[in-house]
């Protein structure tokens, strides 16, 4: 048996993300509730509907079924949005 080369502990992500050159990485994007549509734009040029294009075509039905729903819910996959409802739930909470 093979000693152990370090005693430090290895953390291991569960979802690395992958190089921005891969196709992986949009589908990696598009789940990450910190990125927007508008970095994803920024990094690889595709628009909104050309992501909700492409994870169509790569996820099963029930999974794009799935990430549409969170990615709709979610105030901060959209950027005008996430700014719009933290002002308002600061407002609120000030008022």
């Amino acid at each position: 048996m093979k000693p152990k080369s370090s005693y430090k502990p290895v953390t291991k992500v569960k979802n690395p993300e992958p190089s921005k050159n891969s196709p992986d990485w949009i589908i990696w994007a598009a789940w990450a509730d910190r990125i927007t549509f508008e970095e994803i734009r920024k990094v690889t040029g595709l628009t909104e509907g050309q992501v909700i294009d492409r994870m169509r075509k790569s996820l099963r039905p029930s999974s794009f079924r799935l990430w549409r729903k969170r990615a709709s819910t979610k105030s901060i996959k959209h950027q005008k949005l996430f700014k719009y409802r933290r002002k308002n739930d600061q407002a609120y909470r000030a008022g």
